[in-house]
């Protein structure tokens, strides 16, 4: 499911607000670095202006997972990055989570998956991430391995934060291999539909 205004509340907690990567470090005093009005102005103008900016995932209607992508130009943060800029053809995956009690499911897969076919629709033609190398690199940096385990390769090197991409053309056999699978899964994880409304009462 895309991540709206109605559905924030669905992110986790320490995420609902933070504004990492929606800031430039620049920002005098670091910013209102966790302000919830900050992020849902910027979730409301990467909607108007681009698009969806990310993905939920459910399981029996509980929100399990989440990442979030976006143009570099409405993402501050990238341009401080040592191995930046992102490339012109791509957008940046700039966080993502998998909940403790779901992790191990494959749901984290699901989610770059779901990014993928989202942004393949709308011509976009790769995406890359900053990963994180060290532990106490931010949380909202993703973690190298993680990266590389769901497809990305790593395309400028650095000790700390290298940068990683995924060609989406190399991956549009998805929609042909596993596509089908994807959407029964998918389909299986969605929140339940809302109970239909009574019926009237007799007059």
């Amino acid at each position: 499911m895309n991540i709206t205004l109605d559905n924030i509340d669905d992110l986790p907690a320490r995420c609902r607000s933070c504004l990492f990567w929606e800031l430039d470090q620049e920002t005098p005093g670091g910013g209102p670095r966790h302000e919830r009005r900050h992020k849902e102005s910027w979730i409301s103008s990467v909607l108007l202006g681009w698009g969806s900016c990310g993905k939920i995932v459910y399981v029996d209607g509980v929100p399990a997972g989440y990442v979030m992508y976006a143009p570099p130009a409405h993402v501050p943060r990238s341009a401080t990055f040592p191995t930046g800029p992102v490339s012109n053809d791509a957008v940046l995956l700039m966080t993502g989570a998998v909940l403790a009690e779901f992790a191990g499911g494959g749901l984290g897969r699901m989610l770059i998956q779901g990014a993928a076919r989202d942004l393949m629709k709308r011509k976009v033609r790769a995406v890359e991430a900053f990963g994180a190398h060290r532990r106490y690199s931010p949380s909202c940096v993703l973690p190298v391995g993680y990266l590389l385990a769901v497809g990305f390769t790593t395309v400028c090197e650095h000790r700390d934060y290298p940068r990683l991409r995924l060609d989406l053309r190399t991956v549009v056999s998805w929609r042909d291999d596993v596509g089908a699978a994807i959407e029964k899964l998918l389909g299986v994880i969605a929140p339940p539909p809302p109970p239909p409304d009574p019926a009237p009462y007799p007059a």
